[in-house]
């Protein structure tokens, strides 16, 4: 488990800022989604205290720690859906995504996926911005 610690330094004009946005700052390689998601897993901590509010406004001076517990590989699928190929090679696929087509698994989205038919199509998608979640490189939203 990797831990970050964090003394809330100049925060310019502002007296106070989100705590979500502060840490994206703070820890680019990661999307704000996922640091929210680990706000409200209980892995941050405000002066000590757990905090899993994703909105609470940060001061100066505070300090802010983050556990970040190791990925989970999850495991997907492959489904043999019919893509819609403009571009292939050893090394890029390029793809006309369905309206409506949901890119990456999720809760009420377990299958049926760009992902599922991607891994049906390709036999080696790589992980991206080190979360276990196969090659995509634009992750467009499902409309």
């Amino acid at each position: 488990m990797d831990r970050y610690r964090f003394r809330v330094g100049d925060l310019g004009q502002k007296s106070r800022v989100r705590l979500d946005r502060w840490l994206a700052d703070q820890l680019p390689e990661l999307s704000r989604g996922r640091l929210q998601r680990l706000i409200e897993a209980g892995h941050v901590q405000i002066d000590e205290q757990v905090c899993q509010e994703k909105r609470f406004a940060l001061q100066v001076g505070q300090q802010v720690q983050v556990e970040i517990p190791p990925t989970q590989p999850v495991e997907i699928t492959p489904e043999p859906i019919p893509l819609e190929i403009l571009y292939e090679d050893a090394d890029l696929l390029v793809i006309n995504k369905p309206k409506g087509m949901v890119v990456h698994p999720s809760a009420g989205h377990g299958s049926g996926t760009l992902v599922n038919a991607l891994l049906a199509h390709c036999q080696d998608l790589s992980g991206i911005n080190g979360e276990h979640r196969p090659g995509i490189v634009h992750r467009l939203d499902k409309d």
